[in-house]
């Protein structure tokens, strides 16, 4: 039987579209091979998917021309399931415990190692806590990537001013143990603490000053607060105490560009403090010292996405990974700092009685038969008038609270 010729099977494609398809694959050449690093050829890789079961890492040849570029914490897109996906490089080694043959990475997205090692296992770790995968809380500690402002070069911090150290410790001598707590801290000591503040303290220029006796002993903090107010008021804190261009601030409010450009100024060392919000817990900070949450009972701390962490128990976690201090403030104090102290992981720090006594005044009106002959009305009136006159009194030197044991038939 005579064989079918190239020009009858063209001839035949509407009625053979697969014979001639695969006609045509079977003459394409084969692909060319790639030509693999020298130095630690293989690339242990971390995919961008959150599935429990590839929640690994995985091996991949390190192509030559990728051989400088493929470095730990580096973005880069593989080959898994039959389509590109995002990844990080979290390792590059030698061999591969792998016995075939490893693909390829496709290309490398930037060179930038956005995620620092530090990073990489407290993610793991943050993962496990929470039974989530690594690639929902890599979303949460690293942003995405901008690629203009990648092309930029950071700027390198100003030169510190020299900072009086012992005004710092005057400051925090109203609280028992504070001054040591400042000392220790510019000594390059990693003390931990929980810090219950009085009222009417001024609290951001309080969290400046821990955050300058940690830089002056050459060390690196993370300020935690709720929302984007306080992050305002640290940050003018800051930028009086220690002067402009030490920190940064982190929060989603920023824009893409502006929190990516700060990101990287922390991930290059460019700069060592940062104030943020609830992400900020995860911010590569070179040499940390220093790790302060205000008011952790706040429930902005809780992430409302999965695997869902608590900024408290990820600063606590990284805390204990890298040695560093620790500060846990807020007028309230919450079970959980309060089992801080319970367990003897950290330490109180308190207002003296004294302190307490000249930030706080305690008021009471129309408790005697006197006040009610002054004031006849004072029983059927929702705001008697002696209360409105201490209100506007006291309203001239501070805060005032107001406390009533029901709301009443009127707001």
């Amino acid at each position: 039987m005579t064989k079918p010729t190239d020009d009858d099977l063209t001839g035949q494609a509407e009625l053979l579209p697969g014979l001639v398809r695969a006609r045509a694959r079977g003459n394409a050449p084969a692909r060319k091979a790639v030509e693999i690093a020298e130095v630690d050829p293989v690339a242990q890789v971390l995919v961008d998917l959150p599935l429990a079961h590839l929640d690994r890492p995985f091996d991949y040849a390190v192509p030559q021309a990728m051989a400088d570029t493929a470095v730990p914490g580096a973005r880069v897109k593989v080959r898994f399931a039959g389509q590109d996906v995002d990844a990080f490089v979290v390792g590059r080694v030698a061999a591969s415990d792998h016995t075939g043959r490893l693909q390829p990475l496709r290309r490398v997205v930037s060179a930038e190692p956005v995620l620092s090692p530090v990073i990489a296992a407290l993610s793991d770790q943050v993962a496990r806590r929470y039974a989530g995968s690594r690639a929902d809380v890599l979303r949460l500690a690293v942003p995405p990537r901008h690629a203009t402002t990648e092309k930029q070069p950071s700027e390198p911090a100003p030169m510190p001013a020299v900072k009086d150290h012992e005004t710092a410790a005057r400051s925090w001598a109203a609280d028992t143990h504070g001054a040591g707590y400042v000392e220790a801290l510019a000594g390059g000591r990693s003390p931990r603490a929980v810090w219950s503040t009085a009222p009417g303290t001024d609290w951001p220029t309080r969290l400046a000053q821990v955050v300058a006796a940690t830089y002056a002993s050459g060390r690196g903090s993370i300020v935690c607060v709720p929302d984007g107010k306080d992050v305002a008021r640290v940050d003018a804190a800051l930028s009086v105490v220690l002067g402009v261009g030490h920190h940064v601030t982190l929060t989603a409010d920023s824009g893409p560009a502006a929190r990516y450009r700060d990101f990287l100024s922390v991930s290059r060392g460019a700069r060592r403090i940062v104030v943020g919000t609830r992400a900020a817990v995860f911010a590569p900070v070179h040499d940390l010292g220093l790790l302060v949450i205000w008011d952790d009972g706040d429930d902005l701390y809780a992430e409302p996405r999965a695997p869902y962490p608590h900024t408290r128990e990820v600063l606590l976690m990284r805390a204990e990974a890298e040695g560093a201090g620790v500060l846990v403030g807020g007028f309230a104090r919450t079970v959980e700092a309060e089992y801080l102290l319970t367990t003897g992981w950290a330490a109180e720090i308190l207002p003296t009685r004294r302190t307490l006594r000249d930030g706080l005044t305690v008021a009471i009106t129309g408790a005697t038969d006197r006040e009610l002959e002054r004031d006849p009305m004072a029983r059927s009136t929702r705001f008697p008038a002696l209360a409105f006159d201490t209100i506007r009194a006291a309203l001239a030197e501070g805060p005032v609270l107001v406390q009533t044991p029901r709301a009443g038939y009127a707001a």
